[in-house]
Protein backbone atom coordinates (compact mmCIF):
# COMPACT_ATOMS: atom_id res chain seq x y z
CA UNK A 1 0.00 0.00 0.00
CA UNK A 2 1.15 3.58 -0.57
CA UNK A 3 0.31 7.05 0.67
CA UNK A 4 1.71 10.46 -0.27
CA UNK A 5 1.91 13.67 1.76
CA UNK A 6 3.87 16.89 1.27
CA UNK A 7 5.42 19.43 3.62
CA UNK A 8 7.94 22.16 2.94
CA UNK A 9 10.79 20.97 0.74
CA UNK A 10 9.93 17.29 1.26
CA UNK A 11 7.51 15.07 -0.64
CA UNK A 12 6.93 11.87 1.28
CA UNK A 13 5.90 8.58 -0.33
CA UNK A 14 5.10 5.94 2.27
CA UNK A 15 5.03 2.26 1.38
CA UNK A 16 4.09 -0.34 3.97
CA UNK A 17 3.68 -4.08 4.17
CA UNK A 18 0.42 -4.87 6.00
CA UNK A 19 0.25 -7.45 8.80
CA UNK A 20 -2.74 -9.76 8.58
CA UNK A 21 -3.17 -10.00 12.36
CA UNK A 22 -2.96 -6.37 13.46
CA UNK A 23 -5.51 -3.59 13.24
CA UNK A 24 -5.57 0.07 14.21
CA UNK A 25 -3.35 3.04 13.42
CA UNK A 26 0.41 3.40 12.94
CA UNK A 27 2.41 6.51 13.55
CA UNK A 28 6.04 7.09 12.60
CA UNK A 29 8.32 10.04 13.05
CA UNK A 30 11.61 10.85 11.31
CA UNK A 31 13.98 13.57 12.37
CA UNK A 32 16.81 12.67 10.01
CA UNK A 33 18.53 15.91 9.03
CA UNK A 34 19.11 14.98 5.41
CA UNK A 35 15.54 14.07 4.59
CA UNK A 36 13.04 14.89 7.30
CA UNK A 37 13.95 18.58 7.67
CA UNK A 38 12.22 18.52 11.03
CA UNK A 39 8.90 17.44 9.52
CA UNK A 40 6.67 15.08 11.47
CA UNK A 41 4.52 12.78 9.37
CA UNK A 42 1.64 10.85 10.80
CA UNK A 43 0.80 7.67 8.93
CA UNK A 44 -2.62 6.08 9.15
CA UNK A 45 -3.34 2.53 7.93
CA UNK A 46 -6.14 0.04 8.20
CA UNK A 47 -3.72 -2.41 9.79
CA UNK A 48 -0.47 -2.17 11.69
CA UNK A 49 2.26 -2.77 9.11
CA UNK A 50 5.00 -5.29 9.70
CA UNK A 51 7.39 -2.64 8.30
CA UNK A 52 7.13 0.91 7.04
CA UNK A 53 9.31 2.44 4.34
CA UNK A 54 9.36 6.22 4.28
CA UNK A 55 10.66 7.63 1.01
CA UNK A 56 11.61 11.27 1.54
CA UNK A 57 12.15 13.23 -1.63
CA UNK A 58 14.12 16.40 -0.90
CA UNK A 59 15.08 19.23 -3.23
CA UNK A 60 12.56 17.87 -5.72
CA UNK A 61 14.42 14.70 -6.69
CA UNK A 62 16.83 13.38 -4.04
CA UNK A 63 15.45 10.48 -2.06
CA UNK A 64 16.21 8.71 1.20
CA UNK A 65 14.27 5.68 2.43
CA UNK A 66 13.76 4.69 6.05
CA UNK A 67 12.77 1.14 6.98
CA UNK A 68 10.98 0.94 10.32
CA UNK A 69 10.54 -2.57 11.84
CA UNK A 70 7.18 -2.82 13.62
CA UNK A 71 7.11 -4.24 17.13
CA UNK A 72 4.20 -4.88 19.47
CA UNK A 73 1.71 -2.91 17.42
CA UNK A 74 3.80 0.24 17.07
CA UNK A 75 6.68 1.57 14.97
CA UNK A 76 9.84 0.54 16.79
CA UNK A 77 12.55 3.09 16.10
CA UNK A 78 15.48 1.40 17.81
CA UNK A 79 16.77 -0.59 14.87
CA UNK A 80 15.76 1.54 11.92
CA UNK A 81 18.19 1.96 9.04
CA UNK A 82 18.75 4.61 6.35
CA UNK A 83 18.74 3.45 2.73
CA UNK A 84 19.49 5.73 -0.24
CA UNK A 85 16.44 5.48 -2.45
CA UNK A 86 16.08 5.96 -6.22
CA UNK A 87 12.76 4.33 -7.09
CA UNK A 88 10.00 2.19 -5.57
CA UNK A 89 12.54 -0.52 -4.85
CA UNK A 90 15.29 -0.23 -2.26
CA UNK A 91 18.43 0.49 -4.34
CA UNK A 92 21.63 2.18 -3.30
CA UNK A 93 22.10 5.73 -4.56
CA UNK A 94 25.65 6.25 -5.77
CA UNK A 95 27.52 9.42 -4.88
CA UNK A 96 29.61 10.58 -7.82
CA UNK A 97 33.36 10.46 -7.33
CA UNK A 98 35.84 13.02 -8.57
CA UNK A 99 37.04 12.15 -12.05
CA UNK A 100 39.39 15.10 -12.49
CA UNK A 101 40.17 18.51 -11.00
CA UNK A 102 41.43 21.35 -13.19
CA UNK A 103 42.68 24.79 -12.21
CA UNK A 104 41.51 27.62 -14.45
CA UNK A 105 44.34 29.17 -16.45
CA UNK A 106 44.88 32.84 -17.36
CA UNK A 107 44.43 33.69 -21.03
CA UNK A 108 43.61 36.67 -23.23
CA UNK A 109 40.58 36.53 -25.49
CA UNK A 110 38.56 38.82 -27.74
CA UNK A 111 40.17 42.22 -28.24
CA UNK A 112 42.35 41.86 -25.15
CA UNK A 113 40.13 40.60 -22.33
CA UNK A 114 42.08 39.02 -19.47
CA UNK A 115 40.21 36.01 -18.17
CA UNK A 116 40.65 32.53 -16.74
CA UNK A 117 39.64 29.51 -18.80
CA UNK A 118 38.40 26.56 -16.77
CA UNK A 119 38.22 24.27 -19.81
CA UNK A 120 38.12 24.62 -23.58
CA UNK A 121 39.28 23.23 -26.90
CA UNK A 122 42.00 20.94 -25.56
CA UNK A 123 39.55 19.15 -23.23
CA UNK A 124 37.05 18.08 -25.94
CA UNK A 125 35.14 15.73 -25.55
CA UNK A 126 35.77 15.39 -21.80
CA UNK A 127 32.97 17.82 -20.85
CA UNK A 128 30.48 16.85 -23.60
CA UNK A 129 28.01 18.55 -24.24
CA UNK A 130 29.91 21.56 -22.86
CA UNK A 131 32.76 23.09 -24.82
CA UNK A 132 34.18 25.98 -22.82
CA UNK A 133 33.87 27.82 -19.52
CA UNK A 134 35.44 31.27 -19.12
CA UNK A 135 35.73 33.24 -15.88
CA UNK A 136 35.99 36.96 -16.62
CA UNK A 137 36.03 38.34 -13.09
CA UNK A 138 38.26 41.40 -12.69
CA UNK A 139 38.61 44.56 -10.62
CA UNK A 140 40.68 46.28 -13.34
CA UNK A 141 38.73 47.83 -16.25
CA UNK A 142 41.85 47.63 -18.42
CA UNK A 143 41.46 43.88 -18.29
CA UNK A 144 37.99 43.81 -19.85
CA UNK A 145 36.87 47.09 -21.50
CA UNK A 146 38.15 46.11 -24.97
CA UNK A 147 35.54 43.40 -24.91
CA UNK A 148 34.51 41.02 -27.63
CA UNK A 149 33.80 43.04 -30.79
CA UNK A 150 31.77 41.75 -33.73
CA UNK A 151 32.22 38.01 -34.29
CA UNK A 152 30.12 35.11 -35.61
CA UNK A 153 28.76 32.01 -33.89
CA UNK A 154 27.20 28.90 -35.37
CA UNK A 155 26.30 25.50 -33.97
CA UNK A 156 26.41 26.34 -30.25
CA UNK A 157 24.69 28.06 -27.34
CA UNK A 158 26.45 30.68 -25.20
CA UNK A 159 25.32 31.21 -21.62
CA UNK A 160 26.48 34.43 -19.95
CA UNK A 161 25.98 34.83 -16.18
CA UNK A 162 26.90 38.19 -14.63
CA UNK A 163 27.52 38.57 -10.89
CA UNK A 164 28.62 42.24 -10.92
CA UNK A 165 28.75 44.93 -13.56
CA UNK A 166 27.12 45.29 -16.97
CA UNK A 167 27.73 43.67 -20.34
CA UNK A 168 26.32 45.49 -23.36
CA UNK A 169 25.45 43.26 -26.28
CA UNK A 170 24.10 43.71 -29.77
CA UNK A 171 23.86 41.76 -33.00
CA UNK A 172 23.93 42.39 -36.73
CA UNK A 173 20.13 42.27 -36.92
CA UNK A 174 19.57 45.22 -34.61
CA UNK A 175 18.98 43.48 -31.28
CA UNK A 176 20.48 45.34 -28.30
CA UNK A 177 20.49 44.91 -24.56
CA UNK A 178 22.39 44.95 -21.27
CA UNK A 179 23.16 41.98 -19.04
CA UNK A 180 23.41 43.39 -15.51
CA UNK A 181 24.29 42.04 -12.06
CA UNK A 182 22.50 38.75 -11.41
CA UNK A 183 21.23 38.45 -15.00
CA UNK A 184 21.65 35.59 -17.45
CA UNK A 185 21.60 35.55 -21.23
CA UNK A 186 21.09 32.18 -22.89
CA UNK A 187 21.81 32.64 -26.59
CA UNK A 188 21.23 29.90 -29.14
CA UNK A 189 23.41 30.75 -32.15
CA UNK A 190 21.97 27.94 -34.25
CA UNK A 191 22.46 28.57 -37.98
CA UNK A 192 24.43 31.70 -37.34
CA UNK A 193 24.55 35.08 -35.68
CA UNK A 194 27.05 37.94 -35.69
CA UNK A 195 27.18 39.85 -32.42
CA UNK A 196 29.36 41.70 -29.94
CA UNK A 197 29.66 41.63 -26.14
CA UNK A 198 31.23 44.63 -24.41
CA UNK A 199 31.84 44.43 -20.63
CA UNK A 200 31.42 47.77 -18.83
CA UNK A 201 31.79 46.87 -15.15
CA UNK A 202 30.02 48.62 -12.27
CA UNK A 203 30.58 52.02 -10.64
CA UNK A 204 33.54 50.61 -8.71
CA UNK A 205 35.16 49.16 -11.82
CA UNK A 206 34.33 45.54 -11.04
CA UNK A 207 33.27 43.11 -13.74
CA UNK A 208 32.42 39.60 -12.53
CA UNK A 209 30.91 37.02 -14.83
CA UNK A 210 31.14 33.67 -16.56
CA UNK A 211 30.44 32.39 -20.05
CA UNK A 212 29.67 28.77 -20.82
CA UNK A 213 29.49 27.29 -24.31
CA UNK A 214 27.17 24.34 -24.89
CA UNK A 215 27.24 22.30 -28.07
CA UNK A 216 24.16 21.75 -30.21
CA UNK A 217 23.42 18.31 -31.69
CA UNK A 218 23.75 17.90 -35.43
CA UNK A 219 19.99 18.01 -35.98
CA UNK A 220 19.76 21.45 -34.31
CA UNK A 221 22.94 23.17 -35.49
CA UNK A 222 21.11 25.06 -38.22
CA UNK A 223 18.06 26.00 -36.13
CA UNK A 224 16.81 29.58 -35.95
CA UNK A 225 18.94 31.74 -33.60
CA UNK A 226 17.23 32.75 -30.35
CA UNK A 227 17.87 34.81 -27.23
CA UNK A 228 16.59 34.17 -23.77
CA UNK A 229 17.25 37.10 -21.42
CA UNK A 230 16.63 36.39 -17.74
CA UNK A 231 16.69 39.18 -15.16
CA UNK A 232 18.03 38.79 -11.64
CA UNK A 233 14.59 38.96 -10.04
CA UNK A 234 13.30 36.14 -12.28
CA UNK A 235 15.80 33.62 -10.91
CA UNK A 236 14.40 31.79 -7.84
CA UNK A 237 16.56 31.20 -4.80
CA UNK A 238 15.99 28.17 -2.57
CA UNK A 239 17.28 28.23 1.03
CA UNK A 240 17.95 24.86 2.63
CA UNK A 241 17.50 23.99 6.29
CA UNK A 242 21.25 24.40 6.91
CA UNK A 243 21.43 27.82 5.26
CA UNK A 244 22.65 26.64 1.85
CA UNK A 245 21.40 29.02 -0.84
CA UNK A 246 20.78 27.85 -4.39
CA UNK A 247 19.99 30.15 -7.32
CA UNK A 248 18.14 28.03 -9.88
CA UNK A 249 18.95 29.29 -13.37
CA UNK A 250 18.04 26.05 -15.11
CA UNK A 251 16.74 22.87 -13.52
CA UNK A 252 14.72 22.16 -10.40
CA UNK A 253 15.49 22.46 -6.68
CA UNK A 254 13.03 22.10 -3.84
CA UNK A 255 10.09 22.20 -6.22
CA UNK A 256 11.29 25.48 -7.73
CA UNK A 257 11.96 25.49 -11.47
CA UNK A 258 14.56 27.75 -13.03
CA UNK A 259 13.34 30.24 -15.65
CA UNK A 260 15.40 28.68 -18.48
CA UNK A 261 13.53 25.59 -19.66
CA UNK A 262 13.12 23.22 -22.60
CA UNK A 263 16.79 23.32 -23.59
CA UNK A 264 17.92 20.62 -26.00
CA UNK A 265 20.76 19.16 -23.90
CA UNK A 266 18.53 18.93 -20.78
CA UNK A 267 20.93 21.04 -18.68
CA UNK A 268 20.97 22.13 -15.08
CA UNK A 269 22.70 25.35 -14.01
CA UNK A 270 22.80 26.23 -10.30
CA UNK A 271 24.68 28.84 -8.28
CA UNK A 272 25.23 27.20 -4.88
CA UNK A 273 26.51 28.80 -1.65
CA UNK A 274 27.18 26.36 1.22
CA UNK A 275 27.88 27.80 4.72
CA UNK A 276 30.86 26.73 6.82
CA UNK A 277 30.63 23.35 8.55
CA UNK A 278 27.77 22.21 6.34
CA UNK A 279 26.92 19.59 3.74
CA UNK A 280 25.20 19.87 0.37
CA UNK A 281 23.77 16.83 -1.43
CA UNK A 282 22.08 17.17 -4.79
CA UNK A 283 20.62 14.51 -7.13
CA UNK A 284 22.01 14.17 -10.64
CA UNK A 285 20.78 12.39 -13.73
CA UNK A 286 22.74 9.22 -14.42
CA UNK A 287 24.69 9.41 -17.66
CA UNK A 288 24.81 13.20 -17.63
CA UNK A 289 28.06 15.16 -17.50
CA UNK A 290 28.29 17.03 -14.17
CA UNK A 291 30.84 19.67 -13.20
CA UNK A 292 31.35 22.23 -10.44
CA UNK A 293 33.33 25.47 -10.72
CA UNK A 294 34.31 27.10 -7.42
CA UNK A 295 33.88 30.88 -7.32
CA UNK A 296 34.42 31.62 -3.60
CA UNK A 297 35.90 29.85 -0.57
CA UNK A 298 36.77 26.17 -0.62
CA UNK A 299 35.10 22.83 -0.11
CA UNK A 300 35.60 19.09 -0.10
CA UNK A 301 33.86 17.34 -2.96
CA UNK A 302 32.56 13.77 -2.70
CA UNK A 303 34.20 13.51 0.76
CA UNK A 304 37.45 12.92 -1.09
CA UNK A 305 40.36 13.98 1.12
CA UNK A 306 43.11 12.23 -0.84
CA UNK A 307 44.11 14.59 -3.65
CA UNK A 308 46.23 11.91 -5.32
CA UNK A 309 43.26 9.56 -5.71
CA UNK A 310 42.10 11.42 -8.83
CA UNK A 311 43.69 13.19 -11.77
CA UNK A 312 44.55 16.87 -11.42
CA UNK A 313 45.56 19.38 -14.07
CA UNK A 314 47.44 22.29 -12.49
CA UNK A 315 48.29 25.77 -13.72
CA UNK A 316 51.58 24.60 -15.24
CA UNK A 317 54.35 22.04 -14.79
CA UNK A 318 55.65 23.92 -11.75
CA UNK A 319 52.34 23.85 -9.88
CA UNK A 320 53.26 21.73 -6.87
CA UNK A 321 50.17 22.43 -4.74
CA UNK A 322 47.69 19.60 -4.23
CA UNK A 323 45.05 20.02 -1.57
CA UNK A 324 41.97 18.04 -0.48
CA UNK A 325 40.02 21.29 -0.73
CA UNK A 326 38.97 22.68 -4.09
CA UNK A 327 39.13 26.47 -3.99
CA UNK A 328 38.37 29.55 -6.04
CA UNK A 329 39.04 28.90 -9.72
CA UNK A 330 39.04 25.12 -9.32
CA UNK A 331 36.91 22.93 -11.55
CA UNK A 332 35.63 19.48 -10.56
CA UNK A 333 34.55 16.96 -13.19
CA UNK A 334 32.51 14.18 -11.59
CA UNK A 335 32.25 10.55 -12.55
CA UNK A 336 28.81 9.00 -13.06
CA UNK A 337 26.34 8.52 -10.23
CA UNK A 338 23.04 9.55 -8.66
CA UNK A 339 24.13 12.53 -6.58
CA UNK A 340 26.92 14.95 -5.75
CA UNK A 341 28.08 15.80 -2.24
CA UNK A 342 29.97 18.88 -1.07
CA UNK A 343 31.10 19.53 2.51
CA UNK A 344 32.74 22.53 4.16
CA UNK A 345 34.84 23.03 7.27
CA UNK A 346 35.89 26.47 8.55
CA UNK A 347 35.19 28.26 5.28
CA UNK A 348 32.03 28.52 3.20
CA UNK A 349 32.10 27.64 -0.48
CA UNK A 350 30.26 28.96 -3.52
CA UNK A 351 30.26 27.19 -6.86
CA UNK A 352 28.44 26.80 -10.15
CA UNK A 353 26.93 23.33 -10.51
CA UNK A 354 26.32 22.50 -14.17
CA UNK A 355 25.13 19.34 -15.89
CA UNK A 356 23.84 18.21 -19.26
CA UNK A 357 23.18 15.23 -21.50
CA UNK A 358 26.22 14.26 -23.62
CA UNK A 359 25.77 14.33 -27.40
CA UNK A 360 28.46 11.78 -28.30
CA UNK A 361 28.89 13.38 -31.73
CA UNK A 362 32.00 14.42 -33.68
CA UNK A 363 33.21 17.96 -32.95
CA UNK A 364 34.79 20.18 -35.61
CA UNK A 365 35.69 23.46 -33.90
CA UNK A 366 37.56 26.52 -35.00
CA UNK A 367 37.26 29.89 -33.30
CA UNK A 368 33.62 30.79 -32.57
CA UNK A 369 32.07 28.13 -34.84
CA UNK A 370 31.45 24.50 -33.88
CA UNK A 371 30.15 21.94 -36.37
CA UNK A 372 30.36 18.15 -36.79
CA UNK A 373 32.73 17.92 -39.78
CA UNK A 374 35.56 19.97 -41.26
CA UNK A 375 33.54 20.33 -44.48
CA UNK A 376 30.72 21.98 -42.51
CA UNK A 377 33.28 24.19 -40.78
CA UNK A 378 34.75 25.23 -44.14
CA UNK A 379 31.28 26.05 -45.48
CA UNK A 380 30.54 28.21 -42.43
CA UNK A 381 33.69 30.31 -42.86
CA UNK A 382 33.20 30.63 -46.62
CA UNK A 383 29.66 31.88 -46.00
CA UNK A 384 30.89 34.30 -43.36
CA UNK A 385 33.48 35.83 -45.70
CA UNK A 386 31.06 35.93 -48.64
CA UNK A 387 28.27 37.62 -46.68
CA UNK A 388 25.84 34.67 -46.78
CA UNK A 389 26.40 33.47 -43.20
CA UNK A 390 23.10 34.77 -41.78
CA UNK A 391 20.25 32.42 -42.68
CA UNK A 392 17.48 34.16 -40.77
CA UNK A 393 16.67 37.84 -41.08
CA UNK A 394 15.96 38.32 -37.39
CA UNK A 395 16.66 36.55 -34.14
CA UNK A 396 13.85 35.44 -31.90
CA UNK A 397 13.92 36.91 -28.40
CA UNK A 398 11.81 34.88 -25.98
CA UNK A 399 10.68 35.24 -22.39
CA UNK A 400 11.92 33.05 -19.54
CA UNK A 401 8.84 30.79 -19.55
CA UNK A 402 8.64 30.21 -23.30
CA UNK A 403 10.12 27.03 -24.79
CA UNK A 404 12.97 27.21 -27.24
Amino acid sequence: MQDTVSSGFASWVVEFSPSSQATGRARTESRRRRAALGVRDRLAASAFPSWVRLKATTWGDAAIAFDYPMRGGYAGLKNWRTIPYSDSRTTMATTRKISKVLKSRPTIEGAGVHLKRAFGYSQVPMFDPFLLLDDFRSDDPEHYVRGFPWHPHRGIETITYVLRGDVEHGDSMGNKGVISSGDVQWMTAGSGIIHQEMPKGDLEGRMYGFQLWANLPKSYKMMEPRYRDVKDEQIPEVVAHNGTRIRVICGKVGGRMGPVRDIIIDPEYLDVAVPARSEFVHPTQRGHTVLAYVTEGKGIFCKERKPFSYEMEGLNYFDMQRDPFVGNGGLVLFGDGDQVMVTTEDQAVRFLLISGRPLAEPVAWYGPIVMNTNDELQTAFEEYHSGTFIKHKSTHAIGPDQPL
